[in-house]
């Protein structure tokens, strides 16, 4: 096939879903919701750490990571989708298609360094308390968060740069987004180094966050296990608790993301589909499943609504009111996570 000359103005092509009559505005506006939800659970956990000052610890420094990398993520990912599927395009320029494939896999590795780098801050709590404030210092902190995504960018960036040396002769992204393994297909050359380099990226990813976390987590449990004191028992696994969660859950919607594109009986759209939910539902669930196991985070945001419905007119009823409705949405969320309204 005939080499093109990639530049600013190459319009490259999506992959389109296949939308039955009448589908295409439910589903652009269940995507607008489901969009804003996500930003306003991230938005409000980012900025109850920056306005409270008793979240001014650096448990909850390295903690800002996560809502500020799942803003990424959903932000790459669901609004251009959103808008192909409204106006029918399906066009993106070369230029921006490579910042959003860049951008979507900053996420993905961002996870997985964010958390482990939340689970050691806890090992350190918890198996060395009294060294703690000794240990995490301010300058600490701010080593293991750029350590977090100056490695995350390291990465990336590595595996981005491989392709400039490729020639490419296809416009076709066999995807609703763009991403390596798409942008790699347009290429005509040799990809045998780029396929060996994202396969080492992603096993330096999964092998650093997964021993850290294995590491952190069984020190945790011995000494959870050892202490004989079992409210800090308790303590102590519930801070472990929604980190826990918030892995597992990005695991699991990855192995699937994988998985449905290695069964050819897959059909494209349910592919597709599996590909965006690593981008949707930890950013929609993260905040949520912190927030509400923490109680820290719960208690302060609970604080919030109180002190500012307060000063409103018949301010003692809506407070009643507002608390009410928090109570009850709590007790709708220990169907998903029983036991919350214990802690």
């Amino acid at each position: 096939m005939k080499n093109e000359s990639f530049s600013l103005y190459t319009e490259l092509s999506l992959d389109p879903f296949i939308i039955p009559p009448g589908g295409k505005y439910p589903i652009f506006f269940l995507g607008i919701v489901i969009y804003f939800f996500g930003i306003f659970c991230n938005l409000t956990l980012l900025t109850l750490i920056i306005m409270q000052r008793n979240l001014h610890k650096p448990m909850y420094f390295i903690l800002f990571s996560l809502p500020l990398n799942d803003l990424i993520g959903i932000t790459a990912m669901l609004p251009k989708v959103l808008s192909d599927i409204v106006t029918g395009t399906n066009k993106v320029y070369y230029p921006l298609c490579v910042v959003q494939g860049f951008l979507l896999h900053m996420y993905g590795g961002g996870v997985l360094f964010i958390l482990a780098a939340m689970s050691f801050d806890r090992y350190v709590a918890i198996c060395m308390p009294l060294r703690y404030s000794s240990l995490m210092t301010p300058r600490v902190v701010i080593c293991i968060i750029s350590l977090v995504w100056g490695l995350d960018f390291v990465l990336i960036v590595s595996l981005f740069s491989l392709q400039t040396r490729l020639p490419r002769c296809k416009t076709a992204i066999m995807n609703v987004f763009c991403d390596n393994p798409s942008l790699l297909k347009l290429t005509c050359g040799n990809t045998a180094v780029n396929n060996i380099i994202g396969l080492f990226n992603t096993a330096v990813m999964q092998l650093v966050s997964v021993s850290v976390q294995t590491f952190s987590y069984v020190k945790i449990l011995i000494t959870c296990l050892v202490t004989r004191r079992s409210e800090a028992k308790t303590k102590a696994i519930n801070t472990c608790v929604a980190q826990l969660i918030i892995f597992i859950t990005f695991e699991i919607v990855g192995t699937f993301t994988i998985l449905s594109h290695r069964f050819k009986n897959v059909s494209a759209d349910l592919q597709k589909i599996m590909g965006m939910l690593i981008f949707l539902v930890p950013p929609l669930l993260n905040p949520i499943v912190y927030g509400l196991n923490t109680s820290e985070i719960r208690n302060t945001l609970l604080k919030v609504f109180k002190n500012k419905v307060s000063p409103i007119r018949g301010g003692d009823h809506l407070s009643e009111l507002l608390q009410r409705e928090i109570y009850l949405s709590f007790k709708m969320a220990t169907f998903i996570y029983p036991g919350l309204m214990k802690k």
